[in-house]
Formats: structure tokens, C-alpha cells, sequence
């Protein structure tokens, strides 16, 4: 995998580093672990996308379920 700067992750994915595999699919790694609790309730720090609208939701989605397992 390379890193692509044309993917670099603005402030709202901050903590998450973007890459571009040699087959041209996006994915995304959390730089800080999530919770105990939010590894738990099935957050992965590690996604992927077959593009960056695709990659976006991934990361939306583990960083809502890890919200939702730390406030309940």
C-alpha cells in the first residue's frame, strides 16, 4: 500500500490514516485504539472502501459505534 496525499484525511477523520492499495482500494487505520468497550460493540479500527465516499461512511460508522458504546 501507498500513502496518497490526494486522500489525506481532513479534520473530520483526524486520527485516521488514508491509504490506496496497489489495486487502487482505499482503506483506513484509527492511529489510538478505540475503547475496551467500543472494540466490544464492534468497532474496527481498520476499513476499507472502493472509494472515498465509500471509505467515509466506513470510518463514520466504527467512530458512531464506539460512540454508542461508551455513552450507554
Amino acid at each position: 500500500m501507498s500513502h496518497d496525499r490526494a486522500t489525506t484525511p481532513g479534520a473530520e477523520f483526524a486520527g485516521w490514516r488514508i491509504m490506496r492499495s496497489d489495486e487502487g482500494r482505499l482503506w483506513a487505520s484509527r492511529q489510538r485504539p478505540f475503547s475496551p468497550e467500543a472494540e466490544q460493540a464492534g468497532a474496527y479500527r481498520t476499513v476499507d472502501g472502493d472509494n472515498l465516499r465509500a471509505l467515509c461512511q466506513a470510518i463514520a460508522e466504527q467512530e458512531s459505534l464506539a460512540e454508542m458504546a461508551v455513552t450507554q
